[in-house]
């Protein structure tokens, strides 16, 4: 047969598979209807496994092409199960009251906790998002997340990632352990200086303080500096160029933004000395209570499964089976437990969607702890 001839036979088969495949999702509808009324789980593995075995031994040379396609078949079959028998547990009620509750319009105005001091990133990042916001500085991530989980402060703004450099982890570790939402987040295009007193010149410089964070962003100008200079870690770049111009040794710089100059009458040594001009990072606002305004369009959640194989596939084949496009994975150490994880989660979705309430719905009752982060827009 010549290819337009085998075009046509395959499009014969097609016409043939898909009122099957309808058919069996039909009748997989009537099995949840079931499972539903005698209270039984979506999940059967033993019958998977044995329609499994049968398949494979009627595939002959076809058998890993067979045994993935019916792996397909089975995880579009239990998405729609469970779309089907999703009932409303705390996390959608929770979930549902936000939704009635949380104002059409994000507020411009509020009290907003920021880490470090005046010129600090997460401030600019801040008063982004916050145009007339009232700002409040803490020592810590940790001192902000406690300012917003007390009430004292409406909102905080905290870094969660970079672009170049990676996860903020303390971040991650502080949404895991506090009892606060994310509300929104907004990208920062980070451009660091090389700032000390004025009259100094690079060749005095001994010391560089910064942001860890900062100092990974530029670790390939700091590789050019040689071994002598010390190169030492503090909690904010701002708080860096503050301790610079409050000390008496020239020999001091610190890496930070440009607002170090006209704060703290600093001068630029050497600048744009970040490893890559594509330099962004993420910051995230957070909220003690779950609000999700208009726009919404993606989703953080913290996952912790079962330790055994095949659990996060079990995760990912759901989320594929309802074309959820994941944005961020990544996984974290369980504190006391050898070499076991839970996984932060970030995904394209809006809570609106029945889909989504049934998708979260079904990983809360698939894995040992969920954590609804929140549904919010980034800019």
């Amino acid at each position: 047969m010549d290819l337009s001839e085998i075009r046509k036979r395959i499009d014969e088969i097609d016409g043939k598979l898909l009122p099957l495949f309808l058919e069996r999702m039909n009748l997989s509808a009537e099995v949840a209807a079931y499972k539903k009324a005698h209270n039984l789980p979506v999940l059967n593995k033993g019958r998977e496994r044995e329609i499994l075995d049968r398949v494979m031994k009627e595939s002959g040379d076809m058998e890993q092409f067979s045994h993935r396609l019916y792996t397909t078949i089975f995880e579009l079959s239990r998405a729609y199960q469970e779309t089907l028998n999703t009932e409303s547990s705390e996390l959608s009620k929770n979930i549902e009251e936000a939704l009635k509750n949380s104002p059409d319009m994000f507020p411009q105005s509020a009290t907003v906790a920021c880490q470090g001091v005046e010129g600090a990133y997460s401030q600019m990042a801040a008063d982004k998002i916050f145009p007339r916001g009232n700002l409040m500085f803490f020592k810590t991530f940790e001192a902000v997340f406690d300012a917003v989980e007390s009430g004292l402060c409406r909102f905080g703004v905290v870094p969660i990632e970079n672009s170049s450099n990676g996860s903020v982890r303390a971040t991650y570790d502080l949404l895991r352990t506090k009892n606060v939402k994310i509300v929104k987040s907004e990208r920062l295009c980070i451009r660091h200086e090389l700032l000390a007193k004025p009259g100094t010149k690079l060749e005095d410089i001994k010391e560089i303080r910064s942001h860890e964070q900062a100092l990974g962003q530029c670790s390939e100008f700091l590789k050019t500096l040689g071994a002598d200079v010390k190169i030492t870690a503090v909690a904010n770049t701002a708080m860096a160029a503050q301790s610079v111009a409050n000390n008496d040794d020239n020999t001091v710089a610190a890496i930070a933004s440009h607002s170090g100059c006209e704060i703290y009458g600093l001068v630029p040594i050497k600048q744009n000395i970040q490893n890559s001009d594509n330099n962004y990072t993420r910051f995230i606002c957070i909220s003690k209570n779950t609000e999700i305004y208009p726009g919404a369009n993606r989703i953080s959640l913290v996952l912790e499964c079962e330790h055994r194989p095949g659990t996060l596939y079990q995760i990912l084949a759901k989320l594929a089976a309802l074309e959820i496009d994941i944005l961020k994975l990544e996984s974290c150490p369980i504190v006391g437990h050898d070499f076991e994880f839970m996984f932060f989660f970030e995904i394209s979705a809006n809570v609106k969607d029945p889909k989504t309430i049934s998708m979260l719905e079904s990983l809360k009752r698939d894995c040992r702890k969920l954590i609804f982060l929140g549904n919010y827009s980034e800019n």
